[in-house]
């Protein structure tokens, strides 16, 4: 299959992102990595940009798409079977429920859903359980629209956080290939 792989600023989850992408291209699936300006262009604790850059690539073996021009042609002529945002934070969420394509993340969902392609979201955010909660639920209901099961990464230093339970990634891929919603949604 080919796989569309976005990448959102989510930093601290980016090893078990880059670990989920690996284990999809060693299964023989084709990676076509994306990442969001920030994902691509801030350097953080959590590493270099230009290093996650370099990482998406050399697991891919393909160039990484990172500007909204070469995002937008993956619905029209590139097709993929999947597109998946691992992570996907909550602002990139809430973008997604309002239909708003201001980054290439969100332009390559715009153009993949637009053929009503699957995509299935793997959400690291901390306000999943309060200003995000709404934009989880109307996306739920979107036609072709999967979430990775999710959890509370920390409830008692922060309770509003969610994250996907990144484990689970093969399970949630076979079941959105399915048109299916993985569950337990929350564990």
């Amino acid at each position: 299959m080919k796989i569309g792989f976005a990448m959102c600023g989510s930093f601290c989850t980016f090893s078990s992102a880059f670990e989920q992408m690996t284990l999809l291209r060693d299964a023989g699936h084709e990676i076509v990595p994306i990442m969001s300006f920030n994902a691509s262009k801030i350097d953080t604790r959590f590493g270099k940009a230009s290093d996650h850059v370099v990482r998406a690539e050399a697991i891919s073996d393909r160039r990484l798409i990172n500007t909204i021009e070469d995002a937008e042609p993956l619905g029209p002529s590139e097709k993929l079977d999947l597109l998946i945002i691992c992570p996907c934070t909550g602002n990139t969420l809430a973008k997604l429920s309002a239909g708003i394509t201001d980054t290439p993340v969100t332009m390559a969902a715009k153009a993949h859903l637009r053929g009503d392609g699957p995509l299935l979201i793997a959400l690291a955010t901390n306000d999943g359980l309060s200003a995000n909660l709404s934009n989880i639920n109307a996306l739920s209901k979107r036609k072709s629209v999967y979430f990775l099961p999710m959890k509370q990464d920390d409830p008692v230093k922060k309770p509003h956080s969610l994250v996907a339970d990144f484990e689970r990634m093969p399970e949630a891929v076979a079941a959105t290939l399915r048109r299916e919603q993985l569950r337990p949604l929350f564990l």
